[in-house]
């Protein structure tokens, strides 16, 4: 029997998740802020029935938004889903949040009966149009049972990392200090080699055939390249996802000094308007400092 689900957040990722929920036979309702996203989701074979009136009959609610704000605000904000879901019904969450925000929103569904999978995501827009994402997820027994067939139409990896929600949030706090840090490092990297006379095509052509090779720089480095900032990943889920991070690692006393250099360059990438950028647009970040003109293609 098909799932009855409403995926909150079309963007990049949400969007691909709710096609790939489509595609396994779910009846999938598409929310967002933006009117085009839906109209265009429904176009592909979303519910276009209002959600308002298919709440109590949601077997789960995927929530794919930007931060932790934006995840208590269609939870329980004054228009919040969750004291309208049934009894037993799932929330998967999927943004990138604090640990401790995750056990507090599973608490807080626990109250009203409703299961709740810490699931935050990694893979990027493609994977997440193809149904490959990675996803980090913890929870309790009960809620894997009732995600396990969304896990199965939009994950190639599910990674079950605890029994309780919090360890996901946490895996994926790590995740993105790596992702971070590699995309600020690639964009170092190859303006640097600029400065010597390297060609940006000759250094992606050599380095990710070589040992300082990342999946974040053979994944970023070509926009760069290509001159193409189309953002698949923006500039700005940086300073609040390494903003978590630094949270985190200052919780527990821990000096995360890398980190603190990465978000400084997201951070000056962002008061130089690229926030809406695709993340690879760090390198200008550094090209603007060496006086370099990168290669020109799509803004």
């Amino acid at each position: 029997m098909s799932l009855n689900i409403a995926v909150v957040g079309l963007g990049s990722m949400g969007y691909g998740m709710a096609v790939s929920c489509l595609r396994a036979g779910c009846t999938v309702h598409g929310v967002d802020v933006v009117p085009e996203n839906v109209a265009r989701f429904v176009a592909e074979g979303g519910a276009d029935t209002p959600l308002a009136d298919r709440l109590p009959e949601l077997d789960a609610l995927v929530v794919v938004v930007l931060n932790a704000a934006q995840v208590e605000n269609v939870l329980f904000g004054d228009d919040g889903l969750v004291p309208h879901l049934k009894p037993g019904a799932l929330v998967m969450a999927c943004a990138t949040v604090p640990p401790d925000f995750a056990r507090d929103m599973e608490a807080r569904c626990a109250e009203r009966d409703v299961l709740y999978l810490d699931a935050p995501i990694s893979g990027g827009s493609v994977k997440a149009a193809a149904g490959r994402l990675s996803i980090m997820a913890s929870g309790s027994a009960a809620a894997f049972s009732a995600a396990d067939p969304i896990l199965e139409a939009t994950a190639e990896t599910v990674f079950r990392l605890g029994d309780a929600a919090g360890a996901g949030s946490a895996m994926k706090a790590v995740n993105q200090l790596l992702a971070g840090v590699h995309i600020a490092a690639m964009g170092e990297a190859l303006t640097f080699g600029m400065t010597q006379g390297i060609d940006p095509g000759t250094f992606v052509e050599v380095i990710t055939r070589c040992a300082g090779n990342s999946w974040m720089l053979e994944n970023r480095a070509p926009h760069v390249v290509e001159g193409d900032y189309t953002p698949h990943s923006q500039i700005n889920i940086w300073p609040k996802d390494l903003g978590i991070v630094l949270e985190a690692a200052k919780s527990v006393g821990f000096d995360a000094p890398i980190t603190e250099t990465a978000l400084a360059q997201y951070a000056r990438a962002v008061d130089m308007g690229l926030g809406a950028e695709d993340d690879a647009a760090v390198a200008k970040v550094y090209a603007d400092r060496a006086g370099l003109s990168l290669p020109k293609g799509k803004s």
